[in-house]
């Protein structure tokens, strides 16, 4: 996949679950361009097992991304009818019920295409041209999307490893940061500790103190 950092996000307008129980047609990100910075994250499946217990560790610390100004987006490759099914399910069966940001619904996978997460298996056609196979989900992908609609921040992940919320809010920092201070974050950087001036001068003070 080419890289994304930098440009803008590809454009969403699709159906969404929203506040747990309001299915909200033409849902897209541009509402938050020039007002919030965006988490938007793909998870493979509704019902699944390391699935909900992403989108309930995002749910907890959601109060810590909204004091950071950040929307936070989960996106699938499930109908909005899944998404609401698995909204009313409790916890301890398996469900979301309680989660409130909103939930994408990506049935043509045309989202998670865009984003450069779609995972699927592959075959080879004569022609050399790569057909999928059997059914598409999304990988584990998150992208950092600033107040300009630009993509400052991905990782994706196999579809085995959950992610870490708190690692995510660590990016939203430094990101944050950095344009507030123009100091660049050094390796294993915390809100709170010292960063550091993007010149020779800054990085020799920065070591001399470390």
């Amino acid at each position: 996949m080419k890289a994304m950092i930098g440009k803008k996000a590809p454009h969403i307008d699709a159906t969404a679950v929203v506040n747990g129980n309001q299915i909200v047609e033409h849902f897209s990100l541009d509402q938050y361009v020039g007002n919030k910075y965006v988490v938007l994250f793909f998870y493979p499946l509704d019902f699944t097992f390391v699935c909900p217990t992403e989108l309930h560790a995002f749910q907890e610390k959601l109060a810590e991304f909204e004091k950071r100004n950040v929307a936070v987006v989960g996106c699938s490759v499930d109908s909005e009818f899944s998404h609401f099914a698995w909204l009313q399910t409790d916890k301890n069966k398996g469900g979301i019920h309680g989660v409130t940001f909103p939930i994408i619904s990506d049935l043509s996978k045309t989202i998670s295409e865009n984003y450069g997460v779609l995972a699927s298996d592959y075959d080879y056609d004569d022609d050399g041209n790569a057909i999928s196979t059997g059914t598409a989900v999304a990988y584990r992908g998150l992208f950092l999307i600033d107040k300009e609609g630009n993509i400052r921040h991905y990782v994706i992940n196999d579809l085995p490893l959950g992610r870490n919320v708190d690692e995510v809010l660590r990016m939203v920092d430094a990101l944050q940061h950095f344009e507030e201070f123009g100091e660049v974050c050094p390796a294993n950087w915390s809100k709170g500790k010292d960063a550091m001036e993007a010149s020779g001068k800054g990085v020799a003070d920065y070591l001399s103190k470390h």
